[in-house]
């Protein structure tokens, strides 16, 4: 018993028997608690490995997938491109055959209206070639009649009449209503009937031009009037300038008449004022107030073409 007691030690130690198995407890717990760490952190160490060797793997995969993914949007356009290229030439190809159709229609239609025209002139031509053989036919039928030589007959001659000229108008000849003078055969070259039949036309000629510009004084006093339109305003203007114009050429006009009704007075009409010979009865009939022969005034026309030295008195 004593040695049972002394090799038991919970028999005298009672409170450290106790406190072993707690302590041991404790330990085991300790060890379990650091093993399960060292196991959670060995765990997340393989864990971060293993997210790291995924991380790595999908970076170095990341860009051989974008590259395989643009080659294969690269293989796609380059796909549709050369599908809407094929479709392009296929369209292109087909409107140069509906073209090159069209362009063969057209010739064939102008071949045709070429042959149908040909066949027209041929057939036209075959038939004036026949009727010209049915003609020659009817005309060897018949018999040829005998050719009549005609008979000259004495005819008298005709002679043509001859053409009177037109007179002229207010500015350049004798007046109408007056018919020109018929000189007699022996009949002195300004004579009194002469002189008053040359008189009697300046005096129509004269009144004719002093009536005109009676008219036109009442003419442009009646219409002058100033007309809203800029348009009728210029075509009044225009006529007002054309008809002073003339009045103008017919004042001077009348200024001739006058000098050569004095000269009639004064016995020096149907004389040149330069040579002194007779101006001539056709010539005084044509121009009233001529004051020139032919010669001298066909002389002052060079000279007023050479030397631009004109003067109104010499026509």
């Amino acid at each position: 018993m004593l040695l049972q007691a002394m090799y038991n030690p919970g028999l005298f130690f009672p409170r450290q028997e106790s406190k072993m198995p707690a302590k041991k407890a404790a330990s085991k717990k300790r060890k379990k608690t650091t093993t399960s760490r060292k196991k959670v952190a060995a765990k997340k160490t393989t864990t971060k490995k293993k997210v790291a060797k995924k991380k790595a793997v999908s970076k170095k995969r990341a860009p051989a997938r974008k590259k395989a993914s643009k080659k294969k949007v690269a293989r796609k356009k380059a796909a549709r491109k050369k599908a809407v290229s094929k479709k392009k030439v296929a369209k292109k190809a087909a409107k140069k055959k509906v073209a090159k159709k069209k362009a063969v229609s057209k010739k064939k239609v102008a071949k045709k209206a070429v042959k149908k025209k040909v066949a027209k002139k041929k057939a036209v031509s075959k038939k004036k070639v026949a009727k010209k053989a049915v003609k020659k036919k009817v005309a060897k039928k018949r018999p040829a009649a005998k050719k009549k030589v005609p008979t000259r007959k004495p005819t008298a001659r005709k002679v043509p009449a001859r053409r009177t000229k037109p007179r002229g108008n207010v500015l350049s000849g004798p007046i109408h209503g007056i018919a020109p003078y018929k000189p007699a055969r022996s009949e002195e070259y300004m004579s009194d009937k002469q002189l008053k039949h040359f008189r009697k036309i300046l005096a129509a000629w004269k009144r004719e031009l002093m009536n005109e510009v009676d008219r036109t004084v009442h003419h442009m006093q009646d219409e002058a009037a100033n007309f809203p339109d800029p348009n009728d305003r210029a075509t009044q203007e225009s006529e007002f300038g054309l008809e002073l114009r003339t009045r103008d050429r017919e004042r001077k006009l009348l200024r001739k008449i006058d000098s050569a009704l004095a000269r009639i007075d004064e016995g020096d009409y149907g004389f040149c004022d330069e040579t002194g010979e007779e101006i001539g009865l056709k010539r005084l009939e044509a121009r009233p107030v001529a004051t020139l022969c032919l010669e001298a005034q066909e002389r002052r026309e060079l000279a007023e073409r050479q030397f631009r030295d004109r003067d109104d008195r010499y026509r």
